[in-house]
């Protein structure tokens, strides 16, 4: 259950430690000649920082046989916590060739020394993510620079190679100059031959900056200033001083390129296995959808998940077949065997690209190019409505009329050419997660209650739960919970009972047993703050002066959270006797904070909810709900006791429910109130 791996296999410079390994040289040989390394800047009297930075070239090359990167430097070390620079790091994919080592030069007090001659790079063939089920073929070669000193300067220069069958002679990818680099002297280049096409875009921050000359485009900068993206702005401001480059035309023409690929691996022989999974499921369902779930569970179910990169497979999907005959596969050989079992189902579905990571906000602002993809799935249309499918998911993840993922954008794959999609944010009908607490004190003040908490947690979180908590059985549970809970709030844990609700969506576990409640205890007067009864104030939305501009939003991640506590009160005391903390209603930011008490049948009930309604506001809104933070209730959950009391008010008298009342994992719970 993650994320498939998607983008290009990357071009990579790391900071490696040592390893035993078989000894293979890596190539050496002369700069390209489609590199012009920058001149290095002069160090300047008193630098600050661990390293200067006299030049860094990053400069890619385009050809109709794939892209390479060069990547040059020249650094001064000033502090011993960045000899770790020394230990260098070649990652790349042998699919695409092989790395070339042009220099390795160490200077120190006007003498050189030629590091690379009579190195050896230590190639380490192993699958460094195989614990994360991913089988990516990329090697390793390492070097450690041997008597690195403080004060050192190191020149590097290598060329590593970058293709996929799959792009054939198309080429896409971004270059960036990071956030807040070190001082000196930094150079993004792109070339590309007469035969390649591309369609090249900077940043609007740096485009003024930009030369451009025949088949070539250059960036160069010296000390450039930390130039973070707007405090609080949607993720799509991050994207900055950056230089985008394609050879798609559209997202059309990305969609068409990937829809033979899908339907090549989604044919099935006459005679294929998955024809007779396809019929006995047909045999078994009645309804389409009853279908398409079916189809859909064997696939996750059956298939257990294994990135493939091998042979470059990183963009090109394992046929039906295959994945079907291995029993494994990752996201485009699990979307190809779903689609072909669908189509044996006469469901009428396609293939999706998706970026699963959060970044794909703003995605309809980029140039197409496959690396802003990370993960694939299929949509469906089962009777008359579209239907999301996901076959890296836990078998528990059934078609969806909306993906569990916090998805913006997507790209149907189909052969006429699918424009980029956006799914537009709708604010959330029922929590993400809901906790309960319920404390059983009718015995009394100073005895131990009977404490039960569950929490419904819905969504990835969710399913994450369903695939850690069905692994172990209920001993194996109640020890660990025990071990862990035991001490606190808890003298005895004495059930914990787990379990995923299909139809709900929501991995559900409780929790039960006995405590000491820790009243306040105020010469006779009792009172106690409510687990999940206050909130902490939201932060003033500012930014920085050359920050503020008024297009720029502001911006907070959707979530839903419900919290319901009910206190059974000590028969000792009468209703008049109890008072509770304010209820309130309140907006701020979008987002909307709602807390109501109630006191009924011998218990305080308590709900307290948070929503985002509108994750991005604007300039002034934000302003106007700063000037009016000063009245936000932060005031914790307290109910009081006061023997003496007469007249103690508990809520606005509208009614609240309490843990008991009603199944809190059904869909309309009302953790917020009615319009």
């Amino acid at each position: 259950m993650r994320a498939c791996i998607w983008s290009l296999a990357a071009i990579v410079v790391v900071i490696a430690p040592a390893a035993s390994a078989q000894v293979d040289p890596v190539k050496r040989g002369p700069t390209p000649a489609w590199v012009q390394p920058s001149q290095p800047l002069a160090v300047p009297d008193k630098p600050s920082g661990a390293v200067f930075m006299r030049r860094q070239d990053i400069v890619v090359h385009v050809t109709p046989e794939g892209q390479q990167q060069y990547l040059g430097y020249r650094v001064k070390i000033l502090q011993s916590s960045a000899l770790q620079i020394g230990n260098l790091g070649l990652v790349w994919n042998p699919a695409a060739g092989s790395p070339m080592v042009h220099q390795i030069t160490v200077y120190r007090d006007g003498q050189a020394t030629d590091v690379l001659k009579g190195a050896t790079f230590q190639i380490l063939r192993r699958e460094g993510n195989l614990e994360q089920a991913q089988l990516d073929g990329l090697l390793t070669a390492t070097l450690q620079i041997p008597d690195l000193r403080v004060g050192d300067e190191l020149e590097v220069g290598m060329t590593l190679p970058g293709a996929d069958p799959t792009l054939g002679d198309r080429a896409s990818g971004v270059l960036f100059l990071g956030p807040a680099p070190a001082a000196g002297r930094y150079r993004l280049a792109l070339t590309w031959d007469a035969k390649s096409r591309l369609t090249v875009r900077p940043t609007a921050d740096i485009a003024p900056r930009i030369s451009a000359v025949g088949r070539s485009v250059e960036l160069l900068i010296d000390n450039p200033d930390a130039a973070p993206p707007p405090k609080d702005a949607p993720p799509r401001y991050q994207w900055l001083r950056a230089i985008e480059y394609t050879g798609f035309d559209s997202w059309a023409d990305l969609s068409r390129h990937f829809a033979p690929l899908y339907a090549k691996a989604s044919m099935l022989s006459p005679n294929s296995p998955i024809k007779a999974e396809a019929a006995r499921i047909a045999a078994s369902h009645a309804t389409p959808m009853a279908r398409a779930a079916a189809a859909l569970k064997l696939v996750q179910q059956d298939v257990r998940y294994i990135y493939v990169g091998l042979n470059g497979g990183n963009l090109t999907p394992a046929t039906a077949e295959q994945t079907w005959q291995r029993r494994y596969g990752d996201c485009k050989g699990k979307t190809a065997l779903l689609l072909a079992l669908l189509r044996e189902l006469g469901i009428p579905a396609k293939a999706v690209l998706v970026n699963a990571s959060g970044a794909d906000d703003g995605l309809d602002r980029r140039l197409p190019g496959p690396q802003l993809f990370d993960h694939v799935l299929v949509r469906a249309q089962i009777d008359g409505a579209e239907y999301w499918m996901d076959g890296t998911l836990p078998p528990v993840a059934p078609p969806a009329a909306r993906p569990v993922l916090p998805l913006r954008w997507v790209l149907p794959i189909t052969v006429e050419g699918a424009a980029i999609e956006s799914l537009p944010f709708a604010t959330a009908a029922v929590p993400e997660e809901v906790n309960l607490y319920e404390i059983d004190a009718r015995a009394g003040f100073d005895k131990p209650a009977r404490i039960t908490t569950t929490s419904i947690v819905r969504g990835m979180k969710g399913l994450e739960q369903q695939v850690q908590f069905s692994a172990v059985d209920k001993q194996q549970m109640l020890a660990a919970f025990r071990q862990q809970l035991t001490g606190d709030t808890w003298q005895a844990i004495e059930e914990v009972d787990w379990r995923y609700d299909d139809k709900a969506g929501a991995s559900v576990l409780r929790i039960s047993g006995t405590g000491m409640v820790d009243w306040d205890d105020d010469a006779g007067e009792k009172s106690l703050a409510l687990p999940g009864g206050g909130f902490n104030p939201p932060e003033k939305r500012i930014r920085l002066a050359r920050q503020d501009g008024a297009e720029v939003p502001f911006y907070q991640a959707p979530d839903f959270s419900c919290h319901v506590t009910t206190v059974r009160l000590p028969t000792t005391t009468q209703p008049m006797q109890w008072s509770a903390k304010p209820s309130f209603d309140m907006r701020y930011f979008g987002r909307h904070y709602y807390r109501a008490f109630d006191l009924r049948d011998g218990a305080i009930r308590m709900i307290r909810a948070s929503r985002v309604e509108q994750p991005e506001i604007d300039a002034a809104t934000a302003s106007q709900d700063n000037e009016r933070l000063s009245k936000f209730d932060n005031s914790m959950g307290w109910i009081t006791y006061d023997p003496a009391n007469k007249a103690g008010k508990v809520g606005t008298g509208v009614p609240v429910p309490a843990t008991y009342d009603r199944d809190w994992v059904d869909d309309d719970v009302p953790c917020m109130p009615k319009p």
